[in-house]
């Protein structure tokens, strides 16, 4: 694994800063060098470094003699992916799937209680895609996709779905791998049934499990450690 240097996890913090506390919006000015390395705990020359990324990424510009600001036509609503590719680095299949172990669950939970019934059908329309391309050996990234991200979307949580860019990163990544890997199909079609049953039932707990156990086995058969 890649490791992140110092000013690239301060350039994340600092997006983060804008794009999900927005504390700065496109258009507003940063505060000095001294008070911003003061706040993160750094010197000077981590935060110019961090700040020539996010200039470099298109998220901030520097105007002479007045500072450096947030770009008026940045984009927020692309943050997450944004925030993903600042470094170009490349982020470690563990973390991926610990960050699925810690989300996914919670959001199967609360899309059993909360979707509607039209959200609940095409959620149980994709897991029935999955498992005929399954079958057919198809490949199904972008449908495990939607599957997930259906399942997202019926949290009704709108920060739920802002991480969907940074799930999709381990679901491509583990479908990959999984396709390679007998096993792993076997459980992914199981799991994927017992999640769409407890989910049809309306039981937000058996759904939480089936989730955390797919997440689990994906971790298990596919190596991720």
């Amino acid at each position: 694994m890649v490791q992140k240097r110092l000013s690239d996890h301060i350039a994340d913090d600092i997006m983060s800063m804008i794009a999900i506390e927005k504390r700065f919006i496109p258009g507003d000015k940063l505060p000095n060098e001294n008070e911003l390395s003061k706040e993160l705990n750094i010197s000077r020359t981590t935060l110019r470094e961090s700040i020539r990324i996010l200039v470099t990424n298109g998220v901030l510009e520097i105007k002479r003699g007045r500072g450096t600001f947030v770009k008026k036509d940045f984009d927020v609503s692309h943050t997450m992916k944004s925030l993903n590719n600042l470094s170009n680095t490349r982020i470690d299949a563990k973390d991926l799937y610990e960050m699925r172990l810690i989300f996914e669950p919670e959001a199967a939970y609360y899309a059993t209680i909360r979707a509607t019934d039209a959200e609940l059908q095409r959620i149980l329309e994709y897991g029935q895609q999955i498992e005929q391309k399954i079958k057919l050996g198809m490949d199904r990234t972008d449908v495990e996709q939607k599957f997930h991200k259906s399942i997202s979307k019926a949290t009704h949580n709108e920060f739920m779905d802002k991480l969907m860019p940074v799930i999709f990163q381990a679901i491509d990544a583990g479908v990959v791998l999984s396709q390679k890997n007998e096993r792993a199909t076997k459980d992914t079609l199981n799991d994927h049934k017992m999640i769409m049953e407890f989910m049809e039932a309306r039981n937000p707990e058996g759904a939480r499990s089936a989730m955390k156990i797919h997440i689990l086995h994906a971790i298990n058969d596919l190596g991720i450690e």
